[in-house]
This record gives C-alpha cells, structure tokens and sequence, in this order.
C-alpha cells in the first residue's frame, strides 16, 4: 500500500462541467490533468454514451449539447484568444466557427444554426505618442480595476454576442456594468442576463434583464437585490432566479424565486441555507453552478452543513432531495431524459453519475485510491460555550498505532462562508501520511447552517476563534493520541487570517503556516479586487469611520505577541489578499525578532492549492510537510 505524497497530485484526472443530452443517453464533459513536462494543465472534453472515451484533443472547456443532440459546441482556447468549435456527437473532425481574441467565458445555442456567446472584451489602446514604443502604462479610473485570476478589468467589459454557424456575429450588447450570466430562453426570442450596474458603488447589487433578439432590453428588477443563477422555464414564459435581499449583506442566504416577464415575483423556495455548493476541495475540477427548468421542476444544488446535495423545487412551494448521500456534488446537469452530476467524498475526488428513472448509477473510476492508505476521517460534534453545536473531524495518521502520541495540524477553511465537509483533500491525506493527525471544523462564520451561524459581521477573531480553540480542546479530551504539545495551525484566505490570529492570541501552538492570508484589514481594503466592500461588508464601516475595529482586529496590530514559529505562503499575483499582507506581517515578525520564513510563488494567484502550476502545487505541499516537521 501506497503513502499519499505531493507527487501523488500529479496521478490525479478532475472532471468538471457534466452535460447530459436531451434524451438522457449521452453526457459531455472536460477532464484536467496536470501534465508535467510542460509545468501546466491538459484539459479535454471526454464523452459517456454507455462507455467513457476522450472526445477532443485541445485545450477545451463549455461543451453544450445543440437542441437535438445532433452536435456539441465548445471553447478551445490558444495564445492568441479563444475559439468557438463545433462538432458532429457522434464524432469526427472538430471545426472552427469563429476565432476571438479575447476570453469566451460561456456560450449557449440560441437555434440549431446559432449561438450566443459570452465574451470578456477588452479595450483597445494605441499609443497616441509614439507607435514604435509600446504603451504600457495603465490609466486607470475606476474600481475595481484588477481581479483575482483575471488581472486588470478596467479595460474588459463582458459583453453578449450573436454568432451564426457560418462566423459572422453580432453584438447584442454594449452594457457599462458587469454581466455575469445569461440564459437562453427555449423558443428562442429572448436572452435573461444579471448584471452588476454599478461595480463600483453598489458591488452586491445586481440586476435581471431580458433582452429580445430584436434588440428591445427590458429591466425587470429594482437595482436592490441580488441576483444569482437563473434559468428559463419549458414554455419561455417565466425564469427561476436565485435571489438574496441582502438583509444580511454578503451573510444573506439566495432564495429561490420565479419571475415572470413583467417582472412579477414569487417565493417558491425559502430554505435558509445557501445555494451551490460551499464544500471546500482542493481536488476539484471546474464546474459552473447552474439551476436548470424542467416539465418536473427546477433543480439547484444546496449546502446543508457539511453535504451538498441536489434538490427539486416546484411552483407551490414544495421542495424535496433528489440526489443526497454522505458526499459533495460538485457539479451537473439536467434534461428531460435525466441526471448527470459529479460527486465526492472523504476518501474518494469526484467520479461521474447518472440519474434516470429514480436510479443511480456511477459511470467513472477516474481516481482509484485502493491501493493508497487512506485515512477516513471522524465526525465529533463539539457543544460551543454558548451552547451551539459546531461540527468537526478528526484524521489518524495513516500508521497509527493505539498507545502512540502523535502531533496534530488544525485546518481552517477560507471564506469564512464555506465549510469543511465530505469531501476528498489532498493535503490532508498527505499530512496523515507523514505522521500527523488533522482536525478540521465548521466554526462560527461557516456556510452550510444558516444564516445566524455564518453572521460574525464586527466580530472577526472573537466568536469564531473561541469556536476553533473549543474545538481543539474537545479534540484532545476525546483522543488520546493527541500530543497537545505538538500542535500545528495552518489555513488559507479566511483560514490564513485566522492562522495569523491565532499566533498572536495564543502561544499553545509549536508551528503555523499562514497561506493567501490577512495581516492588516487596512491595507486589504485598498490593494484588492474585493476589498473596498467586503471589509465594510464583513467588519462595518470602512477605514475611516471604523478605524479602531480595522486596527483591533488586524493580526499586524498584535505581532510582537507571536512567539509560535510561521511559515507564511502567498502568490505575487493574489489580487484577492495581495502580497503585501504577507510582507508586512513577515517585515514585522523579522522586526521584533520572530521566527519566520517567507515562501512566494511567482506568476500565481489565490488559486495556488486548487489550480497552481504542477510545480509550485507540489512545491508548496511538501513546504507546507517540511515545516511542520521541522518543528513537531
């Protein structure tokens, strides 16, 4: 039996983006694949029709089934833009249709003989001083301008073109705000779209809008909600829209709603709880969060604690579970003929189904870990000092032997709105295979348990931290191969702060690594792409009307209280938690004599652990090993 090592990534496949035919016989889908050589990604759209096979060869993503099954447009992607291709279902030579030189960041048929595509644009600039020279200087005039990921925005706008099957396309959009998706209604005289009209002011705001192919743009919401997924139903009379009021800010919960086309709204689903899936993985292929309307119902993912599950709404407000179990879906899709989605668990990366005729049937083995010692983890609740029940689990090292002592890591998750739950991690298995046990946990803040749970709004670093430090408390009182004198932190984003938190507030433990974190709330406000709103969102106030709390509440005010050993990890290009938190903190601990390493990864962003380079993947997992052996 083998031991999970870093390396162990590279063995990994990660389907994403399943997509089920009309009939519920066939189903598309992408599989990425690190390839090392070239230090990056192999991504193909692979194919099921009662076998599993490759189906292209290129860098592709978004296969769509056309109406009639008959064909499958995708996105292949190359240095100078991104392609629309077409090809036969039942296979042959791909063809191209249109050539882009920017980003197609969805696409969708509009007939048999068109599309609708959307495209990040980006504006073109010409130097107006001398041609020879490159002009390279970003004038700049908005927020924001950079995102995590994508880079400079203030120069791209998501626009909605019409491209027939013979190249020529058409923009059917010149909107100023932010579009984030669109839905094409089945008889095929309209388009839904959500946007962000006011990015910059108004960031959780957006709005619907129906467009008619003729051209005539009709809003049908009051730039006072927020708008999610949405998807038209059978007869193209009414769409079903994830909707939150925003009571809570960013803490609210999407309900769902149906709407017709005057803009008339109705409650259908009210389940506190949020909608797509919030399961952290760092062995997760990508999938978009879509809801789909069928003749039975409209169907929507759902985290309810530490499950992701699929549900089926209908217009009288009924909703049950369709696809449940101990795991996380990831992604799907639905059609008349069926179900198909992706799902994982603790001990297993996603693996595709179908479901047809009220049967499941798992179609791949993508990720056969029975000849790896797996470590399969254990729930204990633990009863918070307030009363409330905080979910967590406990990992064994993969050796373990009953009478040994054996040191522990505390994972903490990002957000603070996702969770831990049944879902396959990585470097958690790598971590018990290398000796340590891992204890994780859903704290205060988490997603999955309702709004009151996640609404830690001012109160960063107090209820949530005395949730974590409980559990780690209860962890050792219940397991006695615990040596509580070797403890470990470590987390990323959200879990990077609390990482950095927790080393200034207590000395109990030996070793930290602080990954994408926050040192200075200050600083994160006005060098990020989220900033600007998420401090006021989640703190109150900005800087300037809440300075103490920025200030008390930042990890860099209470530095010279670390004693613990930190090993501090962040790409160059995180938009999302800019380098210079970890600059300062680790400035500040070499200051005051701390004991620190600063590890920083070129050309990566806030994605390192799920969608880095081969290398640095692996690079920071074994940093990540080093360190904690090291000092435990």
């Amino acid at each position: 039996m083998k031991k999970f090592s870093s390396e162990t990534f590279l063995d990994l496949k990660f389907p994403g983006d399943p997509q089920i035919d009309p009939l519920g016989k066939r189903i598309v889908f992408t599989i990425s694949k690190a390839n090392e050589k070239q230090d990056g990604y192999d991504k193909s759209i692979y194919m099921y029709d009662g076998r599993i096979f490759q189906f292209t060869t290129g860098k592709d993503s978004s296969p769509r089934w056309s109406p009639d099954g008959s064909e499958i447009a995708f996105v292949r992607s190359n240095d100078s833009g991104s392609d629309l291709m077409i090809i036969n279902s039942r296979g042959g030579e791909a063809k191209k249709i249109l050539h882009i030189d920017d980003q197609i960041t969805d696409l969708g048929w509009l007939s048999e003989n068109e599309f609708v595509l959307s495209v990040a644009v980006k504006e073109k600039k010409e130097s107006k001083s001398n041609k020879k020279v490159k002009d390279d200087v970003h004038e700049i005039e908005k927020i924001p301008f950079w995102a995590n990921g994508e880079g400079f925005i203030y120069n791209v706008k998501k626009q909605l073109f019409l491209v027939k099957k013979n190249g020529t396309k058409k923009q059917l959009t010149d909107e100023k705000g932010e579009i984030f998706n669109f839905a094409i209604s089945p008889n095929g005289k309209y388009i839904a779209f959500v946007e962000a009209t006011d990015i910059e002011h108004h960031p959780l705001v957006s709005d619907l809008f129906i467009l008619e192919i003729n051209g005539k743009l009709k809003k049908l919401t009051g730039s006072n909600l927020s708008i999610g997924n949405i998807a038209w139903n059978p007869d193209s009379s009414k769409l079903a829209a994830m909707i939150s009021d925003l009571a809570h800010g960013s803490f609210t919960n999407e309900r769902l709603f149906t709407i017709d086309l005057k803009g008339k709204m109705k409650k259908v689903c009210d389940i506190d709880l949020p909608k797509g899936n919030s399961i952290n993985s760092d062995s997760r292929g990508s999938s978009p969060n879509r809801i789909f309307w069928t003749q039975k119902g409209i169907f929507f993912m759902m985290t309810e604690g530490p499950l992701s599950k699929i549900y089926m709404a209908r217009e009288d407000g009924k909703v049950e579970e369709v696809i449940s179990g101990q795991r996380s879906v990831s992604g799907f899709s639905v059609s008349d003929g069926g179900i198909t989605f992706l799902a994982m668990d603790f001990t297993s990366p996603d693996e595709l189904y179908i479901y047809k005729d009220g049967k499941e049937k798992k179609l791949s083995h993508f990720n056969d870990l029975k000849n790896f010692k797996v470590s399969t983890p254990e729930y204990f609740a633990v009863k918070a000092s307030d009363g409330k029940k905080v979910d967590a689990w406990i990992m064994k090292p993969v050796d373990y032997e009953k009478g040994r002592k054996y040191p522990a890591i505390l994972e903490i998750h990002g957000g603070p709105r996702t969770a831990y739950g049944n879902a396959f991690f990585l470097e958690f298995q790598i971590l018990a295979s290398n000796g340590f046990a891992v204890i994780f946990s859903n704290p205060r803040g988490s997603d999955g348990y309702g709004e009151e749970f996640s609404y830690i709004y001012g109160n960063y670093g107090k209820r949530d931290y005395q949730d974590i430090i409980e559990v780690v408390d209860e962890a050792i009182k219940k397991y006695d191969f615990i040596d509580e004198k070797r403890l470990g932190v470590t987390g990323g984003s959200y879990g990077g702060f609390m990482t950095n938190w927790i080393v200034t507030q207590t000395n109990r433990f030996k070793a930290a690594v602080s990954q994408r974190s926050i040192s200075n709330w200050i600083s994160f406000f006005g060098t990020t792409d989220i900033g600007y709103f998420f401090g006021p969102d989640q703190l109150g106030g900005d800087p300037w009307s809440n300075t103490k709390g920025y200030m008390e509440m930042s990890p860099l005010t209470h530095v010279k209280n670390v004693q613990t050993p930190i090993l501090m990890i962040h790409s160059m290009e995180d938009y999302r938690c800019y380098m210079v938190e970890a600059f300062q903190f680790f400035t500040a601990l070499r200051y005051f004599g701390k004991e620190a390493k600063l590890a920083l990864f070129p050309s990566e962003n806030h994605e390192l652990s799920r969608s880095g380079k081969p290398y640095h993947r692996i690079k920071r997992l074994n940093l990540i090993v080093e360190w904690f052996k090291k000092y435990l």
